[in-house]
């Protein structure tokens, strides 16, 4: 899983690329740095949520989209013109309204729920504007409330943004419900792949995720 997580955003160790450790987006050579990856229009959420802590939800994807203007790291925490900085402002409000945290946009990102936090998560890779969002393990942690309400919010930013989205997950319904097509890796092997229903008649998919045998 990390292997298929991390390359496409540049985080790939030579011992798994090759001899030059070199990856591609478009047929163009990644560079392994934020900004860079950005460029790209790719962007990723994690496993364990990654907020600033200190910032607000507002702050959180203010900065974000700083990134996407600045495409530095360094840069993306100056100010731009007043003119521009009005504007991203504006791009910001409008995208937390969009995903349901406008109400929140003052409170300190760590205090929200923690559905809420995925949702700023993924509302501040969403200001990269990318074309590719990679999400893993999106539904961790969450109650089956939350994961129904994840699909739907998944597919609606889906559509809304014209993304392609990556999912990794280890929750089937979630999987199952949002994906056009699927890979199933089993200790690191892929068993199967096909769309869903395809994928849920597999015998091999079927005895390594329900531990059912073919003679069972």
């Amino acid at each position: 899983k990390t292997m298929i997580r991390n390359h496409p955003t540049g985080k790939m160790k030579k011992n798994y690329l090759g001899t030059n450790g070199e990856k591609y987006a478009h047929e163009r050579n990644i560079d392994p740095t934020p900004d860079h990856v950005v460029s790209l229009g790719i962007a990723r959420t994690f496993q364990n949520i990654r907020l600033w802590k200190s910032m607000t939800v507002f702050e959180n994807v203010l900065v974000a989209k700083h990134m996407r203007a600045k495409q530095n790291v360094f840069s993306a925490i100056f100010r731009a013109n007043a003119k521009e900085e009005a504007r991203m402002r504006e791009e910001t409000m409008e995208l937390l309204k969009e995903q349901g945290l406008e109400q929140y946009s003052d409170e300190i990102a760590t205090s929200l729920p923690y559905g809420l936090q995925r949702r700023l998560e993924i509302a501040r890779a969403l200001a990269t504007e990318p074309k590719l969002l990679l999400l893993d393990e999106p539904a961790a942690g969450m109650n089956p409330q939350e994961t129904q309400e994840l699909a739907e919010y998944i597919k609606e930013i889906r559509d809304r943004h014209h993304l392609t989205v990556f999912l990794i997950e280890h929750h089937m319904d979630l999987v199952m419900k949002i994906s056009d097509y699927i890979y199933v890796i089993d200790f690191g092997s892929e068993i199967a792949r096909g769309v869903p229903k395809e994928v849920q008649q597999n015998k091999r998919v079927i005895e390594a995720y329900l531990g059912v045998t073919e003679d069972a």
